[in-house]
């Protein structure tokens, strides 16, 4: 069920450390968000998340049994709809890419303060794509290379795919915005047209791409090579 933007933000702590994931959930709980369930580890998370249909899953890069991107892979495959908010000690290059190909929605250091994490949450459940500041340009130079490179890091043309859907050209304009950062309000006053119209065309953008929600948009913008215009910026916290 999709979440209404007047219903609490409903989320799944997963790490391994009992004391870290208890003051995340404590920490989300005292924000008025509800904490559907804790996890301890790869499959724990997966059986959790099947029966509370959290709409974020905060998923600890490192567990005992399955990496993180793993999980996030499964947990994507049984319940498209949920996002993932990666967290973890590392800020390394390709614990980033890892994470960020197999779908997860943001990538959050666990240096954050309680502050940033809820509003990353928060952010990662409206569809944003969430990333602790400097990660996010180390995510988007990787797909400008390798796009420029003719390369992807995730399946694509070059794996035996059909041809992407064609998009108009104000789709096209808008996907670009959209994958910068801004808002359905702020694409729609640069470009004159209505905040509905503009969120019409990224649905469409949507159904075309077979896509669910904005953070799928932003990377397939990226895997894309989709080119930012000066002074464009990915998200981040």
């Amino acid at each position: 069920m999709s979440r209404t933007p007047d219903r609490p933000v409903r989320v799944l702590v997963v790490d391994d450390h009992p004391i870290w994931r208890d003051a995340a959930a404590r920490s989300l709980a005292e924000a008025g968000i509800i904490v559907a369930g804790t996890a301890r580890d790869g499959a724990q998370a997966l059986r959790v998340a099947g029966a509370t249909r959290p709409d974020v899953v905060l998923l600890d890069l490192n567990l005992p049994d399955f990496s993180g991107a793993e999980v996030t892979r499964q947990l994507l495959a049984a319940m498209p709809e949920v996002r993932v908010l990666m967290l973890s000690a590392s800020g390394e290059r390709q614990d980033v890419l890892d994470a960020v190909t197999a779908g997860a929605s943001g990538y959050l250091l666990k240096s954050a303060e309680a502050g940033e994490l809820v509003d990353a949450v928060r952010a990662t459940a409206d569809g944003s794509a969430v990333f602790t500041p400097g990660l996010a340009g180390l995510v988007l130079g990787e797909y400008r290379r390798l796009a420029q490179s003719g390369g992807t890091a995730a399946a694509g043309p070059d794996r035996g795919e059909p041809a992407a859907p064609e998009l108009t050209e104000r789709e096209t304009e808008i996907l670009r915005l959209v994958a910068t950062g801004l808002t359905y309000p702020q694409i729609a006053s640069r470009l004159t047209l209505s905040p509905r119209t503009v969120q019409n065309h990224v649905q469409n953008t949507l159904s075309k791409l077979q896509l669910h929600n904005k953070a799928q948009l932003v990377r397939y913008a990226l895997e894309r090579g989709v080119e930012l215009g000066p002074g464009d910026a990915m998200p981040r916290i």
